[in-house]
């Protein structure tokens, strides 16, 4: 996040979204297939949340608090305060987050939420991982990406609730982007 680039840029800040972890939604989709009739499922976790929450929620978890000033698309997030790691290449009053219009949808929906109430009754399925834990489980593998090490709290969270279908580190080929 933070180690090639100072500043990210996003879209509308105030869209909510209902953020989910994918693995968990790949084992919805293995229950429908198991189903004896098909039929039409809403997955989510049924929990909005806007783009500025995970993006301030992100930013801490790695160490840095961000404060906004402005408003539209002249909104922009400062970092506030840094823990150490981030001595040498951030400072407070630092801007990391941009609003771009590029980014904005052309047909946006502000607010975006799942009801999955049938998908617990027939499925019964319902999501593990909340918003909290998704934040902290991509984080640190953003960090393992870019070389830093992370807090590790979102890995031990995947173990604890038993996603141990990966060793939990970073094993993308890296020739994958000069295109292997």
């Amino acid at each position: 996040m933070l180690k090639s680039k100072k500043k990210i840029f996003l879209g509308n800040l105030n869209a909510k979204r209902d953020w989910g972890f994918a693995p968990e939604y790949v084992e919805a989709m293995w229950l429908m297939v198991q189903q004896n009739e098909p039929d039409d499922y809403v997955i989510g976790t049924g929990e909005s949340y806007s783009v500025k929450e995970f993006a301030e929620k992100a930013y801490k978890y790695a160490g840095v608090e961000i404060t906004w000033k402005g408003q539209g698309i002249q909104e922009k997030g400062f970092v506030y305060n840094i823990d150490k790691r981030w001595e040498n290449s951030l400072k407070p009053e630092d801007v990391v987050i941009e609003v771009d219009p590029k980014y904005f949808r052309p047909t946006e929906v502000e607010h975006l939420h799942s009801d999955i109430t049938k998908a617990k009754q027939k499925l019964h399925w319902q999501p593990r991982i909340s918003f909290d834990e998704l934040i902290k489980i991509m984080v640190d593998y953003d960090m393992q990406l870019v070389g830093l090490t992370p807090r590790g709290e979102g890995i031990e969270i995947l173990k604890k609730k038993g996603f141990e279908y990966t060793n939990h580190e970073y094993s993308l080929c890296e020739k994958i982007r000069e295109g292997c």
